[in-house]
């Protein structure tokens, strides 16, 4: 599909091949926070959620797509949509770059094909993101894309025994 093709990467959806990199991925502590995640994911789950990644976005409200990089065919990161409203129109995106790969573009043009496809094929009329309030890195990346900055979620997520803020960033289409 042309449409989630870019210059260095494509989006695309999960596949059986995925298994290790997910395993690697769900299972990688420091990205606990983000994901809300508390356990560590088995195989056996991961693979079930693999079977069943082939559901449609309007019945399972989200899509995951493996964020490849077009030369090598490697797994470089996933991009999601959450929380998918096709009612008020609407979908939460986040986006996780492997630590091997960021700082190269990747988070970025993967972000801008998304909102490209959400807006022109999903009829989505905005797009949110939630990011703890220092990372600094993401709340630049979703910037540069056209997202404001709508609100702070005061001490919304505990993370090491700390409260922290989240902040609510918006796109809506013109």
């Amino acid at each position: 599909m042309k449409t989630l093709n870019g210059k260095k990467i494509n989006l695309r959806a999960l596949e059986p091949e995925d298994l290790e990199f997910l395993y690697q991925i769900e299972n990688n502590e420091s990205f606990w926070e983000i994901s809300h995640t508390q356990t560590p994911f088995s195989k056996f789950i991961l693979k079930q959620y693999l079977e069943n990644a082939h559901l449609d976005i309007y019945e399972a409200k989200q899509l995951r797509l493996i964020i490849e990089e077009t030369a090598t065919r490697k797994q470089v990161g996933m991009i999601d949509l959450f929380d998918y409203n096709p009612m008020h129109k609407r979908a939460g995106i986040g986006i996780l770059i492997h630590p091997d790969f960021q700082k190269q573009g990747f988070a970025y043009e993967a972000l801008s094909i998304l909102i490209t496809y959400t807006f022109t094929y999903l009829n989505v009329h905005q797009l949110y993101a939630n990011i703890t309030s220092e990372n600094s890195k993401s709340m630049s990346l979703f910037a540069k894309h056209n997202f404001k900055k709508v609100g702070v979620k005061k001490d919304w997520i505990i993370s090491e025994g700390k409260f922290k803020d989240e902040v609510l960033f918006q796109l809506i289409k013109e």
